[in-house]
């Protein structure tokens, strides 16, 4: 389907269980797409365990650019998809994450969208060979449990088990996780099983967002 933002259209390719307990949004990297080995697999591993799954394929995609431009833009993009998708899905708790520059976006914005949780995949902490310039703020700045999952080889980084909620540094992989993405899949599932269970304080009954 596609849903209309500030920033030109979204597609969103949505995979739905019977009976689903949460609804996970992802998203791609800047210059990849959603049919990413990584995203697939925790696409399937997340419908395994109850999930709905929509990986969304974010405007500046849409547009050909393989870069995302301002932050806020991309922002204001994703806050108005998401909310589009909880009123398709509503009473579902929400967790949201991506890959790379997606899973900066998911950071970014889970409060304001009301997300219980983020998956953070290769998340990119700093420019390869810039380690001066740290994205760390955006992980502690969530304000919900993140979960990162990076590769021991990642030239962007591996973020400090104290910047997330938790922290899985898989050998041999690299920033594409590609090596055994089944396994990146296993993590997400089991953490998401976890913490999408009832009874999890979702931030919308808190702050009153709607």
């Amino acid at each position: 389907m596609e849903i209309a933002t500030p920033h030109g259209p979204a597609l969103v390719e949505v995979d739905e269980v019977a009976g689903p307990r949460f609804l996970l949004v992802l998203t791609h990297g800047s210059a990849g797409g959603v049919d990413a080995p990584d995203l697939l697999a925790v696409r399937d591993a997340a419908t395994a365990v109850g999930g709905t799954v929509a990986r969304v394929l974010q405007p500046f995609r849409m547009r050909g650019a393989r870069a995302p431009g301002s932050a806020v833009k991309q922002d204001e993009a994703w806050e108005t998809l998401v909310a589009d998708l909880r009123g398709r899905y509503p009473g579902l708790p929400l967790a949201q994450g991506g890959r790379s520059n997606g899973a900066r976006v998911a950071c970014r914005t889970a409060g304001r969208v009301g997300a219980r949780a983020v998956v953070a995949l290769a998340f990119p902490l700093h420019p390869p060979g810039k380690p001066e310039r740290s994205r760390a703020g955006e992980l502690r700045a969530a304000g919900v449990d993140v979960l990162v999952v990076n590769g021991d080889r990642d030239p962007f980084g591996v973020p400090e088990a104290a910047d997330a909620a938790r922290l899985v540094v898989l050998p041999g992989e690299g920033h594409d996780l590609g090596r055994n993405p089944v396994r990146v899949g296993e993590v997400v599932a089991e953490w998401l099983d976890t913490r999408m269970r009832p009874g999890s304080v979702d931030p919308l009954s808190v702050t009153g967002r709607v």
